[in-house]
């Protein structure tokens, strides 16, 4: 688990989820899935803060969370979600690009299992 400020967050892979928590409550999360092919990659496809927390970074910690844990596993992020796409343009020193095939073996993936998202 990770830190930021007061926030915390926590992988929970098997179900496909970042979560932000605050005194053991979660107030946001990214739903993300991973690129089943080479070159491998974690796919954001939708981030939320809960009611009543918007306003505090919370998504942008979240995101930047999120490319942190893809930065130590090695592989890239593709940021399907809107909101992960914007704030990867706005901060490229903390969010490289995916390559090409990665963006499309994910938005392929996605197509093929709507329940990813």
């Amino acid at each position: 688990m990770t830190q930021a400020g007061s926030i915390e967050f926590k992988d929970q892979r098997e179900a496909g989820r970042l979560l932000a928590l605050e005194n053991g409550e979660a107030v946001g999360l990214i739903a993300y899935f991973v690129l089943d092919r080479e070159p491998g990659a974690l796919v954001a496809v939708h981030t939320v803060v809960e009611p009543g927390h918007e306003g505090r970074g919370i998504a942008g910690d979240l995101v930047r969370a999120f490319y942190g844990i893809a930065a130590a596993e090695g592989v890239p992020v593709v940021p399907l979600c809107p909101y992960a796409a914007s704030w990867a343009a706005r901060h490229p020193d903390q969010a490289p690009a995916a390559p090409a095939e990665a963006a499309a073996a994910a938005r392929a993936q996605l197509d093929s299992d709507p329940d990813l998202w």
